[in-house]
């Protein structure tokens, strides 16, 4: 093919590979920008510790609710504990409760997620109940999705004030 043989200048296709470059960037920085964004306001890496942070929020206002059937089947993800029946439960999240007394309110602070892996095996929330200085830390376990209280450790973290 000669040079005086060649197609004609197509300017759209010139615009389609500009648009496709600066998408790309665009899509890259957006999910830079949500990554240390979700990290930075202490939901985990891309917000991917909502889940159990609304999870402990469902469990704590059924708390509050006094609807002690319906936090015990959230606190054991549905599962009949036969070592831990609705009873004693009840007991602890009343009178032995971390406010020593029943929940009337409640402020999720912050979640970090903990355990072997990359992406952890757990995830600790810290509430804080009752307007109380200190927090209350709940772990999630991801796998089978139950509460452990008291969590394994605490969330060094200043609002909390347990440090």
């Amino acid at each position: 093919m000669a040079l005086i043989d060649a197609p004609a200048y197509d300017p759209s296709r010139d615009r389609l590979k500009r648009n496709l470059i600066f998408g790309t960037l665009a899509a890259i920085l957006l999910a830079a920008v949500l990554g240390v964004s979700g990290f930075v306001a202490g939901h985990g890496w891309f917000f991917s510790n909502m889940p159990a942070e609304h999870k402990v929020n469902q469990f704590l206002t059924a708390l509050e609710a006094k609807d002690y059937a319906k936090a015990y089947g959230i606190y054991n993800n549905g599962q009949n504990d036969p070592d831990y029946p609705v009873s004693r439960f009840t007991e602890d999240w009343t009178t032995q409760s971390p406010v020593k007394g029943p929940i009337t309110s409640h402020v999720i602070e912050i979640s970090k997620t903990e355990g072997s892996g990359t992406f952890g095996t757990g995830i600790i929330v810290a509430a804080k109940l009752n307007n109380a200085p200190t927090c209350a830390f709940i772990r999630v376990d991801k796998k089978t999705g139950t509460f452990v209280w008291p969590a394994p450790h605490e969330i060094g973290y200043d609002k909390c004030n347990n440090t």
